[in-house]
């Protein structure tokens, strides 16, 4: 009996946290009637081709089982399901995150829990499939009966349509979903072609050096990604208060400091996490909406924003203060430098994930590349993470000038609310993510105030929304984007663009596709100073 329940629940389970509700089960399996009706047909002579169609069966509901397992995190953290052709990429930075997240023992005991519950998957299932038919054979006349009843009831449901809550009674939901993950691999396979041509077809290529950017010639550039910034911080009012405080109050200083601000729309390519296919449609003005997508780019000459800034006489760096090792697919932006969790010279304590606070980050840049008076300008790509999930231990904001090498931050992480201290509650995870959120604007702004001279131009935006724990059910893939310049001529450059006035886009400014930022930016600084084609929509 516990064998029959657990293929039951195997086969009905749904792929989405939202629908695993009791009527999900009440529901008829084709595919377990199907099974034990050939199994009974098989005469004796074909032990072999019966054996292995069960083991075929089982292995295959097992597969199945462990991508719906899949499906219903991804669902949670990227509002999508597991793709098994490309997500299998991801392993390396999930355990990164869990470890970072979750450090010592506990990081370890959570990954080795993960493992092992897929592998008892893969072991468990098909064991169970094969006791269901070896006690239907044993019982060969009474599971006819049961057959002969089933089969019919499930027909008749099926031409009725009759339905447990939202779902049908009469279920093929398990062939289906297989049929499914089957069916995408022709349509990813075009893809991954149509793809490699557009990355080909590249006409920032043909653009002279002394043509590029010439509107921002002698300023130093920062594009600065504010993690899980999305457009949910602003919008769900529960979360917004101290974040649109943080942003309203950083418009006023910095207008009184000289400063002005445009700010609109982005649509993301990717929603909860894999942040590192926004960086790269913004910087390569292509769609990289899957990791498929990415690994190719990186492999292309693509111009980026980056190589374009390089070519125009910009030295280019990265701070990317998540990473602790080397980043290979770094060459592909050609950034002259990049500085790490290792180089950027932190001396403070590790706040969970985040491996140094924002407004040190900030200041590192400052100090290491933009202090000195006789130099290149500078574009630098700068990545803010203390709003990176789980959200705990976010840093409380010190005076500027106190910051140094980060020893200050020495027995604050003890002082703050630690994954454990929130994750119980959904409700406290949301607080914890709006002030993670208003943590790194208010670095942001910190950082203007004390360092932006009318040299100085920021485009900052959010990377992707926050998971669904946050965000809810599908509420888009929006992300706010902001350019501020101490040279009113930046602005009046970008007039065409009717961005909002301020740190804070309202609910109407323009909403462009991530990849359609790096062209309009190269015709809006160009020599002619004229607005490009952005793609107004979030398609």
């Amino acid at each position: 009996m516990l064998a029959l329940v657990l293929v039951v629940l195997a086969l009905l389970a749904p792929n989405h946290l939202e629908e695993m509700t009791p009527a999900a089960f009440l529901r008829l399996p084709v595919e377990l009637l199907a099974l034990v009706a050939v199994v009974l047909a098989l005469p004796d002579r074909m032990v072999r081709v019966r054996r292995l169609l069960v083991v075929g069966a089982g292995v295959l509901l097992a597969l199945v089982t462990v991508f719906k397992l899949l499906d219903l995190g991804f669902y949670q953290a990227l509002n999508r399901p597991f793709d098994p052709m490309i997500d299998w990429r991801y392993g390396a930075d999930l355990v990164e995150t869990v470890r970072g997240s979750a450090p010592g023992a506990l990081g370890v005991v959570l990954l080795l829990a993960a493992g092992l519950a897929l592998v008892a998957t893969l072991l468990v299932v098909p064991l169970a499939v094969a006791r269901v038919t070896r006690v239907a054979r044993e019982h060969r006349p009474t599971t006819a009966r049961v057959l002969a009843v089933l089969v019919p009831v499930w027909l008749v449901l099926s031409l009725l349509g009759v339905r447990a809550g939202t779902v049908p009674v009469a279920s093929e939901a398990a062939a289906a979903y297989a049929y499914g993950q089957v069916a995408r691999v022709p349509s990813q396979l075009r893809d991954q072609r149509e793809f490699a041509a557009a990355a080909a077809a590249d006409p920032a290529h043909d653009l002279a050096a002394d043509d590029l950017l010439t509107g921002l010639r002698g300023k130093d550039v920062l594009l600065v990604f504010v993690e899980s910034y999305g457009r949910v911080a602003l919008d769900d009012p529960e979360l917004s208060a101290g974040i649109v405080a943080a942003l309203d109050e950083g418009t006023e200083s910095l207008s009184q400091k000289g400063l002005t601000a445009r700010s609109g729309w982005l649509t993301s390519p990717t929603f909860g996490a894999l942040s590192w296919l926004a960086h790269s449609s913004l910087q390569s003005g292509l769609w990289v909406d899957s990791q498929q997508r990415y690994d190719h780019l990186v492999t292309t000459d693509r111009e980026t924003l980056t190589s374009l800034f390089g070519r125009a006489g910009w030295r280019t760096v990265a701070a990317v203060p998540a990473n602790n090792r080397d980043w290979p697919q770094g060459e592909f932006y050609d950034f002259d430098q990049v500085y790490d969790s290792r180089s950027l010279g932190y001396r403070g304590p590790r706040f969970g994930y985040p491996t140094m606070p924002d407004q040190f980050t900030l200041d590192a840049v400052q100090h290491l590349e933009l202090a000195a008076r006789d130099r290149q300008p500078v574009m630098a790509e700068i990545d803010l993470i203390s709003s990176h999930a789980p959200w705990s231990r976010t840093p409380r904001l010190i005076p500027q000038d106190t910051v140094g090498d980060g020893s200050v931050y020495a027995g604050m992480p003890e002082t703050l609310p630690s994954e454990a201290d929130i994750w119980p509650d959904a409700g406290r995870v949301r607080a914890a993510y709006a002030g993670a959120v208003e943590y790194s604007l208010r670095s942001m702004v910190a950082y203007l105030e004390t360092y932006a001279d009318d040299d100085t131009v920021v485009i900052m935006l959010g990377d992707h929304q926050p998971a669904t724990i946050v965000s809810g059910q599908d509420p888009g893939h929006d992300v706010p984007v902001t350019i501020i310049a101490g040279d009113p001529a930046v602005a009046d450059r970008i007039d065409d663009w009717d961005w909002d006035p301020g740190l804070r886009p309202s609910d109407d400014a323009p909403v462009w596709r991530m990849d359609a930022f790096r062209d309009e930016l190269l015709a809006a600084f160009g020599p002619a100073g004229q607005t490009g084609t952005a793609q107004a929509s979030a398609g």
